[in-house]
């Protein structure tokens, strides 16, 4: 079975030497990218699939097709403002992309099958690659798609708050729906979220959506109905994005079909401040050094950029 890992990297400027994204995080100058491919490769995924920008296609291929292309297929999308946007006519003042829905829907040509989605700046750890292949070999299908949930306090930064979707999960397993919290972060003893009116407890045991999903292709569909929606309705706020938990909550809440939280304790790594990459250095070399990956993912690459 062809199983896609798709890797939303739209976000990425075309200084890369300067961005978190491909940035040197591992003790051979392996980025957070490196990791997930490593991880997703042994985990039995066929292809990725990167969205990018169109313009940093050239870079894009010149830094990673060397390292793994003989080991996965590549392919590209490209997250253009004008992707899917049918006849709405696309304000001036609009110059950043649509969101992450709008990234997924873009590799709509180039997905075929089952496929899971992740950020590219994002460490989810072997466990989730794992769970998330098992789960799409196994048990996807059209009316189940699912999350890798984390377990909230494996998602948080010691540098300030984080925007986190908060799982709700039945007896079930099933999700039954994902709050996006904007400034999740502790508190002395307790784990707490922001809002005008003040601040609010979550639970130690709450699950986060660290983005990771498992989809069926019948999710373009959705996508592609729900952003003709979004546009008609928020074409002209600038700052408004098209988020993939919107698609997931209403596939649950039209009946259409359920979301199975595939929980995993692994612990997520990312780089939300800057102060955070000294950390994720640290936590990759302690996974090294306890063998959980070699020295050198790519030994006989070079990773020179």
């Amino acid at each position: 079975m062809e199983t896609t890992l798709v890797v939303l990297a739209a976000g990425m400027a075309s200084r890369y030497g300067s961005l978190k994204q491909i940035d040197k995080f591992g003790p051979a100058g392996e980025s957070i990218i490196d990791y997930s491919i490593y991880d997703a490769i042994e985990a039995g995924f066929t292809n990725v699939v990167f969205v990018i920008r169109q313009e940093f296609e050239a870079d894009f291929k010149e830094i990673f097709e060397p390292r793994f292309a003989d080991r996965i297929t590549i392919r590209y999308a490209y997250q253009t403002l004008d992707s899917f946007t049918g006849n709405h006519s696309i304000p001036a003042s609009r110059t950043k992309p649509w969101g992450t829905g709008h990234a997924v829907l873009c590799t709509r040509e180039q997905v075929k099958g089952p496929f899971a989605v992740i950020n590219a700046d994002d460490f989810y750890g072997k466990d989730a690659f794992k769970k998330a292949y098992a789960f799409l070999t196994k048990e996807s299908s059209n009316h189940l798609w699912a999350n890798i949930c984390y377990e909230l306090p494996n998602t948080l930064s010691d540098h300030g708050p984080v925007s986190r979707g908060i799982c709700e999960i039945n007896a079930d397993g099933n999700i039954t729906s994902v709050t996006e919290r904007t400034k999740v972060f502790r508190q002395a003893d307790q784990i707490v979220f922001e809002e005008a009116d003040g601040l609010f407890p979550i639970s130690e045991k709450a699950k986060a959506s660290m983005n990771f999903w498992c989809f069926a292709p019948n999710v373009f569909d959705f996508l592609s109905s729900m952003f003709d929606t979004f546009l008609g309705q928020h074409m002209n706020e600038a700052k408004s994005e098209f988020y993939i938990p919107s698609v997931a909550d209403e596939f649950i809440k039209t009946g259409q079909g359920k979301i199975k939280a595939v929980t995993t304790s692994e612990k997520w790594f990312g780089v939300t401040y800057k102060e955070d990459k000294p950390i994720v250095q640290e936590c990759i070399n302690s996974l090294v050094e306890s063998r959980c990956y070699p020295a050198a993912l790519w030994p006989e690459k070079t990773l020179e950029q």
